[in-house]
């Protein structure tokens, strides 16, 4: 099993990422085993997504929105633990961090009061304190990134649009720098890598998302790492498995209020 997971999460950037001009993440998709066809929650907005990747339930249960996430911390009342909670839980003095372009993700999603290391920087800000922790820690046990620019330029030019892969292509080398990070501590052949992309856009309206049209839907969801069969999934894959595939792979207790399981033909 592997000893640590990394959570590569970009927003906004759908199946798109099949069509843009990354090679990196085209490259660490390929090395493990990937979908762009899966499938991410309804209402496709960021908070519900995140909430349900990370709580390994739907919106209608964590109740996440971006309203909610901006304005408020999770209580120590909440019914659910992320992902965090139950690392934590098991280790306590292990490192743990989010690096987040879109605060509210480390503000109003993740618990705070859990000892996670948060950072939020625009991305190439926050590409550079990725790379400085993964050399300064690097015995963490599990680390989320945000990259959120390619929802920024899906909302500004569209989404699906060559302005967008272009942003998409700019993210790429960003990835590439957090890989090579990885390798140069001699990390990469213990890490778990998910790739997942939170949600499209374009279906109801081009330069939005939220709807449950397939373009706001369908993401991009990927893992690489020990043990992993190489090549597409069959499996209909939706974003709250991610939270059973992590749960698998580090040994986690998993919650029986869990909705994902973990696909078929990952492992």
């Amino acid at each position: 099993m592997a000893k640590r997971v990394v959570i590569l999460g970009i927003d906004g950037a759908g199946r798109f990422v099949q069509e843009a001009d990354a090679p990196h993440l085209h490259a660490l998709l390929q090395a493990g085993a990937y979908s762009y066809d899966a499938q991410t929650v309804f209402p496709s907005i960021s908070a519900e997504c995140w909430g349900s990747l990370l709580y390994g339930v739907g919106p209608d249960q964590h109740g996440l929105d971006n309203d909610r996430a901006i304005h408020q911390q999770i209580p120590e009342s909440f019914p659910y633990a992320s992902l965090f909670k139950l690392a934590r839980q098991q280790w306590p003095d292990a490192p743990l961090s989010a690096f987040s372009c879109w605060e509210p993700i480390n503000t109003g999603i993740i618990e705070n009061t859990i000892n996670v290391h948060m950072e939020s920087k625009p991305d190439p800000e926050l590409t550079e304190a990725i790379v400085d922790y993964i050399h300064q820690k690097p015995n963490f046990k599990l680390m989320f990134i945000q990259l959120d620019h390619p929802d920024g330029a899906g909302h500004k030019y569209g989404f699906g649009t060559d302005k967008q892969l272009e942003q998409i292509a700019v993210t790429d080398k960003y990835v590439d720098m957090m890989v090579k990070a990885l390798d140069d501590q001699q990390l990469l052949e213990d890490t778990w890598i998910i790739t997942v992309t939170d949600h499209g856009g374009g279906g109801a309206h081009p330069n939005d998302h939220g709807s449950d049209h397939p373009m706001d839907m369908t993401i991009t969801w990927g893992i690489t790492g020990p043990g992993v069969k190489r090549g597409l999934l069959d499996a209909p894959i939706s974003i709250m498995d991610t939270a059973a595939v992590i749960g698998h792979v580090l040994g986690l207790h998993a919650p029986d209020c869990w909705e994902g399981k973990v696909p078929e033909g990952i492992f």
